[in-house]
């Protein structure tokens, strides 16, 4: 007994020491996040930004809504949903395909013969890590430069990287799977292939085609961005009408966007919900009509043209030029880079804690966690009800819009840099974060915070010392993974003049210097996959 209990103090102890490890580790960078921004200099903002700011805010009261006008906007509206359901569609063929074959049940069921089935379960998920660590804008500049403004720019620039993404999701849900039916079909004589068919993927097939749907919302964020490399779309005409300062204009498709997100993501949790064939007829249905609505030019991919220009490309970037660009810039970009995806986390990460609780139905509405009185009046009842829908709104609306827009928003009235790069980042992912935390919320285990509620327990207590630190493990959980994505969306936001390596990455692309934009990427690559390692490692000790 008394062995078994030093054990579990050890234990115990070993667990706080690293959690304190971490937290000091991650305080110290956050420090150091701050300083490499400039938080503490005087020149950050610009003064004379603010006048055109204020103009920019006043044109939300009254967005340009001329028949015309609002023609063109539906027309991008529904070319973004096209791109997006494309994209998407595709993406989850790659995913299946790269999913089944990286999947370890799959080797050890299926070909469990094949001598070199580790190394090759290996390489093929090495491969697919460097197409998930470049963001789709990247892939959209780089397919422009070989097929010009079309279509499928749009639709493979999503559909690669979320291709990979999609296939490493897949890969861990068949892993996940309870596998007593496919021993079952196998201990019956049953082939290794067909038993893996009819138990496994029928088994996973809810949270595979849940997992597609939330990829679409993706999607249509990503869709958006591509049209900032021309690709038309929502995207494109809000750069236009940046670029013009025709804020009237603006402000009428970034509600489009809204609510084409808002219907999207209403959609989705429906749909989510009732998983059966019927959902898949009306996905399959969209996917047709996206197509035929965009009609990419499918025959690029196999011209002599593509040929040529690839062959082109890769004679250009080949060798790699190694003193192209001096170690000690490009050193520079990446702690820039790094401390960018830091603070837009931390600052997300804080705000979608606080903005998640309000965004939830279990706390203020009457009869809520924190809701003093079951019975409210209904002047108590409609508070709760604007708060919740308030909330709600500004969480749709800063993930609706896409980062780079958000920068460009942020350099009215600040000087370019890494600082308001971090807080376009910030407030999009804000918008990601309080909504998946607002579903933690709602997904707590109403009876003892009820139980000590009906105690006469007042709401901050419950609060303190119930909720917060029930939830706190899950918020951590989300934000670390969205730390990987925030390390991922830099270069988007660099591109448009906001620091790190994306604006090097932007002067390499214009100049066609791709002995340099190799090095470049790997160097970004390589930060993407410390972020990732740094991540798992929290993760995984916090969880021990």
């Amino acid at each position: 007994m008394g062995g078994g209990t030093i054990n579990h103090k050890g234990t115990k102890d070993t667990k706080v020491n690293s959690g304190l490890l971490w937290g000091l580790g991650f305080t110290i960078a956050i420090a150091m996040a701050a300083i490499q921004a400039g938080i503490f200099e005087q020149d950050l903002v610009n003064p004379g930004g603010f006048p055109q700011l204020l103009q920019f805010l006043q044109a939300s009261w009254h967005p340009e809504v001329s028949p015309e006008f609002l023609s063109l906007t539906l027309k991008a509206t529904l070319t973004t949903l096209a791109y997006a359901a494309c994209g998407t569609f595709l993406s989850i063929l790659l995913g299946v395909v790269g999913g089944v074959v990286t999947s370890q049940v799959w080797w050890s069921t299926v070909l469990p013969q094949w001598t070199l089935g580790q190394p090759i379960w290996l390489l093929i998920r090495g491969l697919l890590a460097f197409p998930r660590a470049i963001h789709e804008m990247i892939w959209g500049i780089f397919l422009v430069s070989i097929w010009g403004l079309d279509p499928l720019v749009a639709i493979m620039a999503i559909a690669i990287p979320y291709g990979a993404i999609v296939a490493k999701i897949f890969s861990e849900i068949l892993d996940e799977t309870p596998r007593g039916p496919l021993m079952a079909l196998l201990s019956s004589g049953v082939s290794p292939l067909i038993a893996f068919l009819y138990s496994l993927i029928p088994q996973a097939f809810a949270n595979l085609l849940s997992y597609s749907l939330y990829r679409f919302e993706c999607s249509v964020r990503s869709a958006t961005v591509m049209g900032l490399v021309g690709a038309g779309g929502l995207g494109y005409e809000i750069l236009l009408s940046l670029q013009s300062l025709r804020y009237e204009q603006l402000w009428t498709f970034f509600y489009a966007l809204v609510l084409l997100s808002g219907v999207i993501d209403i959609s989705s949790v429906i749909l989510r919900r009732r998983i059966n064939f019927r959902v898949v007829l009306i996905l399959v249905a969209l996917c047709c009509w996206s197509f035929w609505y965009v009609s990419p030019d499918v025959s690029k991919f196999w011209s002599p043209r593509t040929q040529r220009l690839l062959g082109e490309i890769a004679q250009a970037s080949l060798p790699l030029d190694f003193q192209a660009v001096p170690l000690p810039q490009l050193w520079q970009l990446s702690l820039q880079t790094l401390a960018m995806s830091i603070l837009a986390t931390v600052s997300s990460g804080i705000g979608g804690i606080v903005l998640s609780f309000p965004a939830a139905h279990n706390f203020w509405l009457p009869g809520g966690l924190l809701n003093p009185s079951p019975k409210a009046s209904p002047l108590a009842a409609l508070q709760g009800w604007t708060l919740l829908v308030l909330t709600r709104c500004v969480l749709l609306f800063c993930r609706a819009i896409p980062a780079p827009i958000w920068a460009l928003v942020v350099m009215f009235v600040m000087f370019p840099g890494i600082l308001p790069g971090a807080i376009a980042l910030g407030l999009h992912n804000l918008g990601v974060l309080g909504r998946l935390m607002a579903e933690i919320n709602e997904n707590l285990e109403k009876p003892p915070l009820e139980a000590l509620k009906a105690q006469g327990t007042p709401g901050a207590l419950l609060f303190l010392y119930g909720i917060f630190p029930m939830n706190l493990p899950r918020f951590l959980a989300y934000i670390f993974y969205r730390w990987e994505v925030c390390m991922r969306e830099t270069v988007i936001v660099g591109l448009v003049g906001a620091g790190g390596l994306g604006v090097l990455l932007t002067e390499q692309l214009s100049s066609f210097d791709y002995q340099s934009v190799g090095i470049t990427l790997i160097c970004f690559v390589f930060l993407t996959f410390f972020v990732d390692w740094v991540s798992a490692a929290a993760r995984a000790t916090h969880n021990s």
